[in-house]
């Protein structure tokens, strides 16, 4: 099991140690992917790369998780954060303002992004078969991965998520919402659905989570995310050239006035909630 190091730089030598001898102990074989579904994920990943820092969606999304990351940490002295999915290892730079945090991804070439960054404690695997033992984390975030997954693999991930996480300890999950608003962002990341409230509480509480709070965000996108949907399907550009479009960082009065925009969602969201968003943001619990 993951040992906790809280008391001196020599036991976090040692826990970094045995870390990396449960990366190679656990790591198993994962099923083959297609040659095409690799090539537009590492297309997806270094768009992402290159936007993560400016964009107003991730700002957004920085703004919406950090609340439930405080909540789900509260009252730890030193927790551990497992990131399921980690492309770049982006969030794991926010994560790690919560406790000491470690990461895997399917895609190598996410990974070497997130090494070239300085990010360590990385590793390549699936999360059908997370390569850490039982109840060794307080906290595991699964950030817009289930909607790449069937119904039969979310719902092992979501199994595998449980078995990781200490009793008591919490999951936070962000999944893709409103299936209007499936459009070619979704084609390079192997999005197959999106998620309302029922069908992602049915799935966690499937695998034995408990419901904590759950919410619709980037409403105040919705209107221009369903113009741009229509927009992108009239003109018909390449998937690649259209999805990249997406992600690169707009204006700078643009981006500037939509980051504003969900930075002000974010205050009233974990008040009065929204009715529908883009994305849906749920913390769940491990019973004790």
């Amino acid at each position: 099991m993951l040992q906790r190091t809280r008391e001196s730089e020599h036991e976090s030598s040692s826990h970094s140690s045995e870390s990396a001898k449960a990366y190679k102990a656990r790591c198993v074989p994962v099923n083959p992917v297609r040659h095409d579904t690799i090539h537009r994920v590492e297309y997806l990943l270094r768009a992402t790369a290159r936007a993560e820092s400016q964009h107003f969606w991730f700002r957004g999304f920085r703004y919406f998780v950090t609340p439930l990351l405080r909540q789900a940490t509260m009252g730890l002295a030193y927790p551990l954060l497992l990131d399921c999915g980690c492309g770049t290892g982006n969030n794991l730079e926010l994560l790690g303002k919560f406790g000491r945090t470690y990461g895997f991804d399917l895609t190598a070439v996410g990974l070497r992004l997130g090494q070239q960054a300085g990010r360590t404690r990385l590793v390549q695997a699936s999360v059908t078969a997370i390569p850490f033992p039982s109840d060794a984390f307080d906290l595991v975030t699964s950030f817009d991965v289930f909607v790449t997954l069937d119904e039969h693999d979310e719902r092992d991930a979501a199994a595998e998520m449980f078995r990781v996480a200490r009793p008591g300890g919490h999951v936070l999950v962000n999944v893709a919402a409103m299936e209007s608003l499936h459009g070619d962002h979704a084609i390079l990341s192997r999005e197959r659905r999106r998620y309302s409230k029922h069908t992602l509480e049915r799935l966690l509480t499937s695998t034995g989570w408990t419901i904590v709070r759950m919410m619709y965000t980037n409403a105040l996108l919705v209107p221009p995310l369903t113009v741009l949907r229509a927009l992108q399907r009239w003109r018909g550009l390449p998937p690649e050239e259209s999805a990249d479009r997406d992600i690169r960082v707009p204006p700078a009065p643009v981006n500037l006035a939509l980051t504003v925009a969900l930075r002000l969602e974010s205050l009233w969201v974990g008040w009065i909630g929204n009715p529908f968003g883009s994305s849906l943001l749920c913390l769940a619990r491990k019973p004790a």
